[in-house]
C-alpha cells in the first residue's frame, strides 16, 4: 500500500480553482472532519452513486463534515473531464460540495488517488482516519448494501473506534496524461 497515504498520515496541502472560480487551500478547511474524495464528470462508478454521496453529505455537512471533490482526470483522455464541464456539470446538479481541478495531476498522486470515487477521511488534525470506498456498488445504487463511508464517520463522530479503517476503491482508474486510459502507477495496488 506503499502509494497510497497511509492511515494517520496528514492531508496533503493543495490549491486548486473551484468551479465556482475561487481558489482553495487545504487550510480553508477548519471543520471537524474533512472528507477529501477523487471523482469525475463521466465514471458510471461515481454517475451511478452521486446521489448517494448527496444523501450523505447533507446528512453530515450539520455533523461537522466538511466535502471537497477533486477531479484530477486528464482532459486529454476524457475531455468530459475537462474544467468547463466541471463547471456545467455543478451548474446542473447543485451539489453540496466544493468541485476542485486538479489539471497537473499533482495533488492525486500526493494522496495516492486510485479510482473514482476514492474517499479519504482526515480528522481535525488532517490525520488520515479511513481511506477507501464510500459503497459496495457504486455504478447501481440499488444494490448497495454497506456504505462503509457514513460507517466511518458515525463510529468516529460517536467516539468509537472505526470498525474498518481501509476498503478497495471501487470505480475507474484515475485518466493520467499521456497513458492509456487504464494504466496506473506500477506502485498502485489494492489497500486490502
Amino acid at each position: 500500500m506503499a502509494y497510497t497515504l497511509q492511515l494517520g498520515k496528514k492531508a496533503p496541502s493543495f490549491t486548486l480553482i473551484a468551479t465556482d472560480g475561487k481558489t482553495y487551500k487545504l487550510s480553508d478547511f477548519n471543520e471537524e472532519i474533512l472528507v477529501v474524495f477523487f471523482t469525475c464528470n463521466h465514471c458510471p462508478y461515481v454517475i451511478g452513486s452521486d446521489e448517494v454521496t448527496r444523501k450523505t453529505v447533507e446528512k453530515y455537512i450539520p455533523k461537522g463534515v466538511r466535502f471537497v471533490g477533486i477531479n484530477s482526470n486528464s482532459k486529454n483522455t476524457y475531455e468530459e473531464d475537462s474544467f468547463p464541464n466541471m463547471v456545467k456539470r455543478m451548474d446542473e446538479n447543485k451539489f453540496p460540495w466544493i468541485y476542485l481541478y486538479d489539471e497537473s495531476q499533482e495533488i492525486a498522486k500526493t494522496y495516492g488517488a486510485l479510482k473514482t470515487p476514492h474517499f479519504f477521511v482526515f480528522n481535525k488534525n488532517r490525520e488520515l482516519i479511513y481511506t477507501g470506498r464510500a459503497v459496495d456498488n457504486p455504478k447501481d445504487a440499488e444494490k448497495i448494501t454497506i456504505n462503509d463511508l457514513e460507517n466511518a464517520l458515525n463510529e468516529y463522530l460517536n467516539g468509537e473506534r472505526i470498525s474498518n479503517v481501509i476498503t478497495n476503491p471501487i470505480g475507474c482508474n484515475i485518466k493520467w496524461d499521456g497513458k492509456d486510459k487504464h494504466w496506473m502507477p506500477s506502485d498502485a495496488c489494492d489497500l486490502v
